[in-house]
């Protein structure tokens, strides 16, 4: 192929992209308007037309005066064109159904999980370069656990993610008791729960890893200053373990007598931290501000336990066993 040829050859695809990404626009387009977008004949767009019925693309044409095309539906999914906002909301909307596994492998999300987590791998292979970087903002600096989180404004998303990616240092206000203060962190990643998305970073002002909740996060921005990444802990089993039990005055462990993912289906990923224990037992971690009610819920589960931490609270779970003894005995 000479170097004209090839020129045409090039420019024929590009046309023929155009008019694909015209269809997708818009559900009915005539002849003469379709050749006035493309700078081209009726007698093109009909050829152009044809091009792409052989890719597999189901364009169908209407009859009347200057006919009429439209893309209806196919046997087969043809490639789908995305202009750079489309494909970036795309994105977003992706990593909402890609959350849905559990650390450990727990959790509920099952094939539409999968089946977004290869959507986006897909995205990340053929989007352009510029937009691949923001795919992969997206998909390799965000963690798992639990299911069902409500939507957060994807500009702080993005840029948190971005920040994550670039290793550059973010900051954002976030409430401190009573007062917002301005906080300098080196965001590592970002960690979606089964209730709302968190940023583990490590906390500049306070020289340790802290995990904050996004949807707290106000005049978020990333700066310019680079940092050198530091040995951090694994992402989701960090913030879950934080929100399950390390934000509560009290904690307490439990070898449970029954299988980890029985148990996890019976504990929401944000109360408890649920760790396997060979194929019959588990181990559950837990706080709250009464150790009591912690102590109830994992005897509501109904399986066979043991307090492992405090050593006080199996004195408590004792005195709780001889009070329910003596309940029953009464009737």
């Amino acid at each position: 192929m000479d170097m004209a040829s090839g020129a045409a050859e090039r420019g024929t695809t590009e046309r023929v992209l155009t008019l694909l990404g015209l269809l997708q626009q818009r559900r009915l387009w005539t002849g003469p308007e379709l050749a006035d977008r493309l700078g081209v004949t009726s007698r093109t767009v009909r050829r152009d037309v044809e091009r792409l019925r052989a890719l597999g693309y189901p364009v169908h044409a209407g009859q009347g005066v200057g006919g009429g095309y439209q893309l209806g539906p196919g046997q087969e999914l043809p490639p789908l064109l995305l202009d750079d906002e489309e494909a970036i909301a795309t994105t977003v909307s992706l990593l909402a159904g890609a959350g849905g596994g559990g650390v450990g492998g727990g959790g509920g999300g099952g094939g539409a999980s999968d089946a977004a987590l290869r959507a986006l791998t897909k995205l990340d292979q053929v989007l352009p370069t510029r937009l691949r970087h923001e795919v992969r903002a997206l998909s390799g600096s965000v963690a798992f656990f639990g299911s069902g989180r409500p939507p957060v404004d994807p500009d702080v998303l993005m840029t948190l993610a971005r920040a994550c990616r670039d290793e550059v240092e973010a900051g954002f206000d976030y409430p401190s008791g009573s007062e917002v203060r301005r906080r300098r962190a080196e965001p590592y990643r970002l960690v979606a729960s089964d209730r709302r998305w968190y940023l583990l970073a490590y906390d500049l002002d306070r020289d340790d890893w802290r995990t904050f909740r996004v949807d707290r996060m106000t005049a978020v921005s990333a700066r310019t200053w680079r940092f050198r990444p530091r040995e951090a802990p694994d992402a989701a089993a960090y913030v879950q373990e934080g929100v399950a039990s390390r934000v509560y005055p009290h904690r307490a462990r439990f070898l449970v007598h029954a299988p980890a993912d029985t148990v996890r289906e019976q504990i929401s990923a944000s109360a408890a931290v649920v760790r396997p224990r060979g194929d019959d037992r588990c181990e559950v971690l837990s706080g709250g501000d009464n150790l009591d009610f912690v102590l109830m819920h994992v005897l509501l589960l109904g399986h066979d336990f043991e307090v492992l931490d405090p050593k006080e609270l199996a004195g408590r779970a004792r005195a709780l066993a001889e009070r329910l003894r003596s309940a029953g005995a009464h009737r």
